[in-house]
């Protein structure tokens, strides 16, 4: 036989409720892997004993992995099995097949995406918050890489809680606030502030994917820019921006 026999007795974890309106958070993330199933995320990993908790988080993970690399379409169950030193039966008792697998993964990114940003939201001023909310993109791109390269490939699914653009617009629904109410002090017809909250966090993230690949200005100066863009316009650019939030460290 091929497969050991914790490979195929181990049993399925129900898959993980999702509700859009359940609160993001640091739970709705990867629940902590224990060394050894981190250690089995490799290609070159032996085949190991582990729960069923403990087998669903590595086959997360190396789905993650592999939708990164290679997107939706040209991954299989079988890689996924490969790399995970199990049976392809094993992947498609916890999940029921690729469309599955995917699905939770999108929705621990949504979760963990949309959490990092809504909470880097804290400060009173409405350029600090620009500053922010452009900075927890650009962290989660830099940590989070695979994590973000899945949310923004094509896909011809929709998880439960969305995809990177239903994020998007959820963040520029809290930016829409923001600025509504920054129109109305300064004069300004607070009905438009829907389209500039638009035009700001596309902005932002359509920079996130350009540097993503080029990793070039640092992250602090990409920030900066965008923010000296956003908030000063092209016709009152400063000549050296500087983020108003970092200048003390």
């Amino acid at each position: 036989m091929s497969d050991s026999a914790d490979d195929q007795t181990e049993p399925a974890t129900p898959a993980e409720p999702v509700s859009p309106a359940a609160p993001a958070g640091p739970a709705a993330r990867a629940v902590p892997v224990p060394p050894a199933v981190r250690a089995a995320t490799g290609k070159a990993a032996s085949r190991i004993r582990m729960s069923a908790a403990q087998r669903r988080e590595q086959l997360i993970a190396i789905g993650r992995q592999i939708f990164a690399e290679r997107g939706f379409d040209a991954t299989s169950i079988e890689e996924v099995a490969a790399r995970a030193k199990v049976s392809k039966p094993v992947v498609y008792e916890h999940f029921g097949g690729k469309e599955g697998l995917y699905a939770v993964v999108v929705d621990r990114e949504v979760r963990a995406l949309l959490y990092r940003i809504t909470t880097a939201l804290t400060a009173g001023h409405p350029r600090e918050l620009l500053e922010q909310a452009a900075l927890a993109l650009l962290d989660y791109i830099e940590e989070e890489t695979d994590g973000f390269r899945v949310l923004v490939r094509e896909s011809p699914l929709m998880s439960a809680t969305g995809n990177f653009s239903s994020v998007l617009n959820d963040i520029a629904h809290q930016v829409e606030h923001i600025l509504g109410a920054e129109f109305k002090t300064r004069g300004y017809d607070p009905k438009l502030a829907e389209l500039y909250s638009q035009a700001l966090v596309g902005m932002v993230a359509l920079t996130g994917r350009w540097w993503l690949e080029v990793r070039k200005p640092r992250k602090a100066t990409v920030a900066a820019h965008l923010v000296n863009l956003a908030w000063n316009g092209l016709s009152h650019l400063e000549p050296k921006p500087a983020l108003l939030t970092r200048r003390a460290r």
